[in-house]
């Protein structure tokens, strides 16, 4: 067998795969089933400082290339939220699984007011969420999108919490190398890359797109390639470690992204495909890539497509 734990800002995880936020971290009982089937490390469904009811269904659907939703970061508020957190937090301790926690904010000035609330329920890991592609009619242009607010952002959270974060960007910019060396001098600690893709399906025969909110995020294989060269160009203009994940469905797709430059790897379109399980399944046949490639751990092959 090969060794496929690795080690995320001090955090041991027994392999590299995270929950993604959004897919199954709604309740301390789905993120503890996530971690019962294999999961290195987990993270909460975002979270803002007030209820989100999101939008109107539908809201997620499911086609060849893979999931397009626009759920619109429905979510209980920090005050309930805490409380959520620290009883996941209980129940993953005793199986040494991470708690990542998700935040997002209207304003910079609330993304500090997050990170110091979220801080109150002790997660392991704090991830940024400046990047959300289907709530744009709410709030604007994603934080991700220039430098000078992802800094902005950044900063903030650095000054309201003594938590490590993990800031998450969207490959929707001109160049993502270029934001992620902004969070970087700005004093993020990790960076997640990347968010949904935004885009709209449209039903023919009823003239009209199939989400309520017209666009959405997509997931899925589809966007694995973008993924995957993002996570290349951001590996080679920063030192901080990355969370790299879009189109993640099989051990060698894990393989793919640690090759680019990835430290750790996110799932979160194929759990809703291949259910919980996948994670057990994805470490297994990354295992069985790595024993027939001769790879004894992750750091031999870690980056070894962009040298």
């Amino acid at each position: 067998m090969s060794d496929l734990s690795c080690n995320f800002l001090g955090l041991n995880l027994r392999n590299p795969l995270v929950l993604a936020s959004g897919v199954l971290g709604t309740s301390p009982g789905l993120l503890e089933r996530v971690a019962a089937c294999g999961a290195g490390a987990v993270t909460a469904k975002s979270c803002g400082p007030e209820p989100r009811a999101g939008h109107a269904n539908p809201i997620s659907v499911e086609w060849a290339g893979g999931v397009i939703n626009a759920v619109g970061l429905t979510n209980p508020g920090l005050k309930d939220e805490v409380p959520i957190l620290r009883e996941a937090k209980a129940r993953l301790r005793e199986l040494g699984v991470p708690l990542i926690a998700s935040i997002f904010a209207p304003t910079v000035d609330d993304f500090g007011r997050m990170a110091a609330g979220i801080s109150a329920a002790e997660p392991d890991l704090i991830e940024v969420n400046i990047s959300c592609p289907n709530v744009s009619d709410d709030f604007g242009t994603p934080f991700s999108g220039s430098p000078e607010t992802t800094a902005a952002v950044t900063r903030k959270v650095r000054e309201n919490t003594n938590l490590p974060f993990t800031v998450k960007l969207s490959s929707n910019v001109p160049s993502i190398a270029r934001i992620a060396l902004a969070a970087e001098d700005a004093g993020a600690h990790a960076i997640t890359a990347i968010n949904t893709v935004p885009g709209m399906l449209i039903e023919a025969r009823a003239a009209s797109p199939v989400l309520s909110n017209r666009v959405g995020g997509i997931s899925g294989w589809a966007i694995k390639p973008i993924a995957l060269r993002c996570v290349a160009e951001i590996r080679k203009a920063v030192k901080l470690p990355i969370i790299g994940l879009g189109g993640i469905s099989t051990g060698q797709d894990a393989a793919e992204m640690i090759m680019a430059g990835a430290t750790a790897v996110g799932v979160g379109a194929a759990v809703m495909q291949r259910g919980p399980q996948v994670f057990a399944l994805i470490a297994q046949e990354l295992d069985d890539f790595m024993n027939a490639e001769h790879y004894p751990n992750l750091e031999k092959m870690r980056g070894i497509a962009i040298r």
